[in-house]
């Protein structure tokens, strides 16, 4: 059977009148749903930690903002939308104790749900609108007239009125369109595509390409634009709009034939790495990995240390040039 699917004109705003809706966090993910649901119309509190180094920002940004425990059992709705690996800590201590019969949970994301680390009460409706982009992505197609994808799901329905709810939550949260899925289908599809083809293999792959261009003797500059640059500025697009074959169709024949040769040995290089990198997910060993290194109190610290080290990678260092030599940069 066909999943589900259901657009802005399926939603039903009217559904959340009188509905205080609880953003628990402010960063990336929490902003934009705060902002996009308050712009549709909706009452949106915000609950943080005390000390919170968006409490500020919060507040200026027109919410009102309270500690996580007085946002819940103030809310109807509950967006948990802080980092995975503190929201079962979060849960017990501040939201548990607060919830009542007929509220709704809602996540960002299977993680929690899926592997067991919150464990809600029967009386309570459990769903995920899930975009597929980043909070940033989310707020600007928003603000453009336009939304982002997103999956959604009902892990229990103890009102009998989670379904209806969920559409209007999503769309009221910026997506263009909502996709069924469930949350143990979402957790893996998000987790193997983090680490996939979406950040770690991409990063990987290109990295592969630009050093081996660079130690057969070409420029830094030859290097990037050949590896991303033509990527994301000209194929990319091409393939987005109306897929592979049609981008294909509007290269050259020398790089249609190449690209057809070549696609099937790098999908047998590839597709063991991506099994292994499914099973780890399908495991849990994914999981414990984020939870056991992200609950590290120096965490922090040693991931901005990875993130500079991939900034100050050559490849990146030419990109900031090329980015420079863009037409539309050039009176910049």
């Amino acid at each position: 059977m066909a999943a589900k699917i259901f657009y802005q004109e399926d939603c039903n705003l009217s559904l959340l009148d009188g509905k205080t809706i609880a953003i628990i966090g402010y960063g990336s993910q929490g902003h934009a749903h705060a902002l996009n649901l308050k712009d549709s119309g909706c009452h949106v509190i915000i609950g943080l930690y005390e000390g919170s180094k968006s409490w500020e920002k919060a507040e200026k940004q027109g919410f009102e903002v309270y500690t996580t425990a007085e946002a819940a059992k103030k809310a109807d709705i509950i967006m948990i939308l802080i980092n995975d690996e503190k929201q079962a800590d979060m849960y017990k201590k501040d939201i548990e104790p607060n919830l009542e019969a007929g509220n709704m949970l809602m996540f960002a994301h299977g993680f929690n749900i899926h592997f067991g680390c919150i464990v809600p009460p029967k009386d309570v409706d459990v769903i995920m609108i899930a975009p597929k982009g980043s909070g940033t992505s989310l707020r600007r197609m928003f603000l453009q007239g336009r939304g982002l994808n997103s999956s959604y799901a009902i892990y229990q329905d103890a009102t009998g009125r989670a379904w209806e709810r969920v559409i209007a939550l999503g769309i009221g949260v910026g997506s263009g369109y909502l996709f069924e899925t469930t949350f143990k289908k979402e957790v893996y599809s998000d987790l193997t595509g983090e680490r996939g083809t979406l950040m770690g293999a991409i990063q990987g792959l290109l990295l592969a390409q630009y050093e081996t261009l660079r130690e057969h003797g070409h420029e830094p500059s030859e290097a990037f634009n050949e590896t991303v640059e033509e990527l994301t500025q000209s194929l990319m697009p091409l393939f987005g709009e109306k897929g592979m074959d049609w981008m294909y169709a509007n290269c050259s024949t020398t790089a249609q034939r190449g690209a057809l040769d070549w696609a099937p040995r790098f999908r047998e290089a590839i597709k063991p790495v991506m099994e292994w990198l499914y099973l780890s997910v399908k495991t849990g060993n994914e999981a414990q990995i984020s939870i056991d290194s992200n609950s590290k109190a120096d965490y922090r610290e040693k991931l901005n240390a990875e993130l500079k080290a991939m900034h100050d990678m050559e490849m990146w260092r030419a990109a900031e040039t090329v980015r420079q030599l863009r037409p539309e940069n050039e009176a910049k």
